[in-house]
């Protein structure tokens, strides 16, 4: 068979089986039954064992061998051998790893905390933990939101064990080591530059987060030194405290999210009213907690999930999964299937953090949410301040979930409960519970559904502070212009996956991944300029 033909079948098979998992993907998500969950862990199984065949995996291997002329058929045939290797397995390990998958998922998307007698949802917590100063109905809450990581603890590190089973198998150390190389990620390079950034962020962090602590000690009128992780904003402290008077919650008091967010996006020339109409975006039982963006059959139907409530975090929200979408809406369709896709998931996800960051735009609340210039010029210092907060908090989190799971999958039989503490004193900053013989951690739904992905988060808001800056000074100041747009969907979209995503990075903005422009944006910042 010729390549041609050969990459043409695997593409109409690709087709077939990304859509029918998709599709049952969202179902189970937004519904909760156990009757799509066994649907999405067979779709997800068909396509795990359609990649599994030894004799397809051997005539790419044979293509590749080959002098393949065509750059694009050697893009995909890369696709298909980085898809075929983690699943060269028996059928009845790929089946068990599924299966465990799937039965923690429909766990976190069907759980709900208990709390002083009364089930209450991810919002119900998120708001007392950002609202309340009752300290012992804080602690409550924080404790509630760790009740399903002993729900799912046992069955997480047997799939952890599974997984690293497996990746032995095929020849790697774990599967931390094959899902960094198969995501054509150096972890050496990205774990170097983690550490780098956390010395090169200690005494800012330090000093910004000591700051921060004085407030919540005057607020809740403790010590510092009292201080634990329910007197934050968010359960594993991935969100800033509101800052001291900043509110930005009451702005968005009878505002439409779903045209805040459509107006952002019409702005910069690009249409999501398509896509708003086939999302579901607001909080009902059984449903999915969290937020994602799902294209479904890569040729323009692409979804969105939320649980939007009027606030400052849900509208960032918003803003960050249509930044998701609209990358996937304007991907180059002639593409290839398999190509039809972000170069990586750094990519998109910095698509998305882009746009999240504009809920802390000074000028996006002026312009979207009809702020005046008094208003704006009161709120300015605070919101930058915000921002930064923000911007460091998030790196220090990501960079603790990141090396957790290093360690996690180089060893899940250690004291992971310790070792969770442990990191997130030593890289967040956060005084440990008294009760640390407990999987807290286990809490968090990544370790299960998106398994060594995390470190993604971070590469990617590194690739949004180049891309920001490259914009200011290459095409506009004003982001909110078709300008930009245009450039975003020429450069950004369009080109999908037809190369390495750091060689797209390098066309879009004249060089290849530098942390530096974020360092000095968040990192080197002085207080107050």
């Amino acid at each position: 068979m010729k390549l041609e033909q050969f990459l043409q079948k695997q593409n109409e098979k690709l087709k077939e089986l990304h859509i029918k998992r998709a599709e049952s993907s969202w179902m189970s998500s937004t519904t909760g039954e156990d009757e799509w969950n066994k649907k999405t862990a067979q779709a997800q199984t068909e396509m795990n064992v359609y990649f599994s065949n030894k004799e397809l995996f051997e005539k790419v291997k044979q293509f590749l061998e080959e002098d393949v002329a065509n750059p694009l058929d050697q893009r995909q045939l890369e696709t298909i051998y980085a898809n075929m290797v983690r699943n060269q397995l028996p059928e009845e390990d790929l089946k068990e790893m599924v299966s465990l998958s799937t039965e923690l998922v429909s766990v976190f998307n069907t759980f709900r905390s208990t709390l002083d007698g009364k089930e209450v949802s991810e919002n119900d917590v998120r708001e007392i933990l950002i609202k309340s100063n009752d300290i012992e109905l804080r602690e409550r809450a924080w404790h509630a939101s760790k009740q399903i990581g002993k729900e799912v603890e046992e069955k997480l590190l047997t799939l952890v064990r599974k997984r690293n089973e497996t990746a032995r198998q095929l020849g790697y150390e774990d599967y931390h080591q094959m899902s960094f190389e198969l995501q054509e990620l150096d972890r050496e390079y990205v774990f170097n530059t983690f550490k780098e950034l956390v010395e090169l962020s200690n005494e800012p962090f330090r000093q910004l987060k000591g700051e921060m602590d004085v407030e919540l000690a005057e607020r809740f009128n403790i010590s510092v030194e009292e201080l634990r992780p329910w007197h934050y904003a968010d359960p594993f402290f991935q969100e800033a405290p509101p800052s001291k008077g900043l509110d930005l919650d009451p702005f968005y008091r009878g505002k439409n999210l779903e045209e805040l967010t459509s107006e952002t996006f019409k702005s910069m020339g690009m249409d999501i009213s398509d896509m708003l109409a086939k999302s579901d975006l607001y909080p009902r039982a059984k449903k999915n907690q969290h937020a994602f963006c799902t294209d479904i059959d890569r040729e323009g139907d692409v979804r969105v999930l939320c649980n939007n409530t009027e606030s400052d975090y849900w509208s960032a929200t918003m803003l960050h999964e249509y930044g998701h979408a609209v990358y996937f809406k304007y991907i180059d369709r002639n593409l290839p299937y398999s190509l039809r896709r972000p170069a990586h998931t750094l990519t998109t996800e910095a698509i998305a953090m882009l746009y999240g960051r504009m809920a802390k735009d000074p000028a996006w609340m002026q312009q979207f949410l009809g702020l005046d210039q008094s208003q704006v010029d009161e709120l300015k210092p605070q919101i930058d301040l915000s921002l930064r907060r923000q911007m460091l908090i998030s790196a220090r989190w990501i960079m603790t979930f990141a090396f957790f799971e290093r360690e996690l999958y180089k060893n899940p039989d250690q004291d992971l409960n310790s070792l969770w503490w442990n990191i997130v004193k030593e890289v967040q900053f956060v005084n440990p519970p008294e009760e640390q013989d407990y999987p807290h951690w286990a809490a968090k739904i990544h370790f299960t559904l998106v398994p060594v992905y995390y470190q993604n988060y971070l590469l990617g808001e590194l690739t949004t502070s180049q891309l920001q800056r490259y914009i200011e000074k290459n095409i506009s100041e004003d982001l909110y212009t078709p300008k930009v747009g245009e450039f975003l969907i020429n450069e950004f979209f369009v080109p999908g996956a037809r190369e390495h995503w750091n060689t797209k990075i390098e066309k879009a903005t004249g060089e290849k991944l530098n942390p530096i422009h974020f360092v000095e944006q968040f990192v080197n910042q002085k207080q107050g300029v």
